[in-house]
């Protein structure tokens, strides 16, 4: 309790004379549970000592940001060091594997060398300077340098000068400090920075293409090579225990295909067919007659604000409709042009995927009528997203009206076993879909989440569906080939099928979340020259094309 109370007071007087506070927290004091025996006896269970802080900063442009994974290239490493070349090794990653605590721990000797290191590397933030950065404090420099290689596929080539320290020290000491990238053509501006505000730093090493991890030992400009072998290998002993466990939070089978899958990874897939455009228009103009578009949503319904401002950022005349609105008649949806199923746990899934939001439409016979007049008039369209995407499907709106309920499409439970998101990569097909005219071929990322996006469905309807093309976006592999394999598929849909439409291509229905990935700055990962060139992001096409085909009717 007293070292607990020392930890909290020195935090404490750092951040005062740093000037920054935390916005909340919890300590565990106080933290205890009782747990019963199956032989009926209770113990009482106390938490560790700890400290949890919460703490978040403003962010001027959240499109100037680094991200600590090596970039594709040749770039130098150079380490920030503010421990001002101390190398304790109390309370390090290596210390607990040796079960042991150490007698020195990092700390913040200069709390003023601290602040300004890190105002240095905003300013190089905001000038473009750096390519990559990654924090050495949790797990040491050899940690940061793996997790950059892992992340961004690449390997490295780096010198540990152990003139002062020992290797282990040099390696596993987890003072504060970064590293950062940078292209050679930034070298002279990223010196100059550091030497005029006498920021400690060396440069220890560059990138690699070639994902080889090299690591030399340098003693009075001796160098001694002290592991060479391909980041792959390191990587996958790495994963090893996140893979045990996936074995039994999920399906072994999955568990296995995503260790084979992820040992080797080509750089991005991606392809566009087509030039993306910011638009072209004044949405502002109040003017202009805008179609109308409803954002449906029930109960458990979330990403409604997300499908909100993807459909303005385009130009709709967009409504927020619930379906309470529609159930008590306030609402109809005779004015509106589209109508947006958005995502989410409709009901909280207790009755299965959307199948709550569904009978709510389909045993009411005014929301029905509502509904399916809508979908009858031949100047209206709908688009579904992932829980949108299952009540699209039972709605009988893709792929086709006429089908009974036992012939109905269906998404159905992750191959995983479990709820899935990540930022997966989807291939467009050629399709009758409105809204995906002119991107035919093109290879995008994009964000899914779900636990039952599998798709199903009889053999006489797949038959119908592959006849007509109307399963235009379709899960794929690093070398874009479609793919049932984990996790490049994340539910195990049949040929990987992500999306369906209807036969007029009015209506579309997809598990992914265009709404999540139709700015630049959302994709979980965007290659270096689409950040640098592209006008606006490739999903951002979908709802232009929506948009222009109301206008033309």
């Amino acid at each position: 309790g007293v070292n607990f109370y020392k930890a909290a007071t020195a935090m404490r007087d750092l951040m005062i004379e740093i000037g920054m506070a935390v916005d909340g927290g919890k300590d565990s004091l106080s933290m205890a549970t009782k747990v019963e025996h199956p032989d009926g006896k209770t113990e009482l269970v106390k938490s560790p000592l700890e400290l949890v802080i919460s703490a978040y900063a403003p962010m001027p442009d959240i499109t100037k940001v680094v991200t600590p994974d090596f970039k594709i290239g040749t770039h130098r490493i150079l380490r920030i060091d503010l421990a001002t070349g101390k190398r304790r090794l109390g309370g390090s990653a290596l210390a607990q594997v040796y079960g042991q605590l150490g007698n020195e721990t990092p700390d913040i000797d200069d709390p003023r060398l601290l602040l300004q290191g890190f105002k240095l590397v905003q300013r190089m933030v905001e000038g473009g300077l750096i390519s990559a950065c990654h924090d050495i404090s949790d797990g040491g420099m050899i940690s940061a340098l793996m997790e950059m290689a892992f992340a961004g596929n690449c390997g490295f080539d780096c010198n540990v000068n152990t003139e002062k320290n020992s290797v282990a020290e040099e390696l596993f000491a987890e003072e504060a400090g970064w590293l950062i990238t940078f292209e050679c053509k930034n070298e002279e501006s990223i010196l100059e920075l550091l030497e005029t505000n006498n920021i400690p730093f060396d440069i220890i090493g560059i990138t690699t293409p070639i994902p080889i991890v090299r690591l030399n030992r340098v003693v009075r400009d001796k160098k001694e090579l002290l592991l060479a072998d391909s980041m792959p290998n390191w990587r996958s002993i790495w994963e090893e225990t996140s893979f045990e466990l996936d074995k039994l939070q999920c399906d072994e089978t999955c568990a296995s295909q995503e260790k084979i899958n992820s040992y080797i990874r080509n750089y991005s897939p991606y392809w566009l067919s087509f030039e993306p455009k910011s638009w072209g228009h004044d949405i502002s103009d109040k003017t202009i007659d805008e179609p109308k578009v409803a954002i449906v949503r029930e109960e458990g319904s979330n990403g409604d604000r997300e499908m909100a401002s993807y459909f303005k950022t385009v130009g709709f005349d967009v409504y927020d409709v619930t379906m309470t609105d529609l159930v008590s008649g306030k609402t109809d949806l005779k004015e509106f042009r589209g109508v947006a199923f958005v995502g989410g746990f409709s009901y909280a899934d207790v009755l299965d995927s959307a199948k709550g939001w569904a009978a709510t439409i389909l045993f009411n016979k005014k929301v029905k009528k509502v509904f399916d007049d809508f979908y009858n008039r031949p100047d209206t369209f709908s688009l579904g997203v992932c829980n949108g995407c299952q009540l699209s499907a039972l709605l009988g709106w893709v792929p086709k009206k006429a089908l009974k309920d036992e012939k109905k499409i269906r998404f159905i439970e992750n191959d995983s076993k479990r709820f899935e998101s990540r930022f997966s990569t989807v291939k467009i097909g050629r399709s009758p879909a409105i809204m995906l005219k002119e991107m035919a071929d093109s290879v995008l990322g994009v964000w899914s989440a779900h636990g039952e996006g599998k798709f199903h469905a009889d053999h006489e309807v797949m038959s119908y569906i592959n006849r007509f093309d109307l399963a235009p976006i379709r899960y794929v592999d690093d070398d874009k080939h479609i793919t049932e394999q984990y996790p490049f598929n994340p539910n195990g849909s049949y040929k990987g099928i992500a999306a369906v439409c209807d036969l007029s291509g009015r209506h579309l229905a997809m598990m992914p979340h265009p709404e999540r990935t139709f700015l630049k700055w959302q994709w979980a990962y965007m290659p270096e020259n689409w950040k640098q060139n592209l006008k606006a992001s490739p999903w951002l096409k979908m709802l232009q094309n929506a948009y222009d085909w109301c206008k033309e009717k």
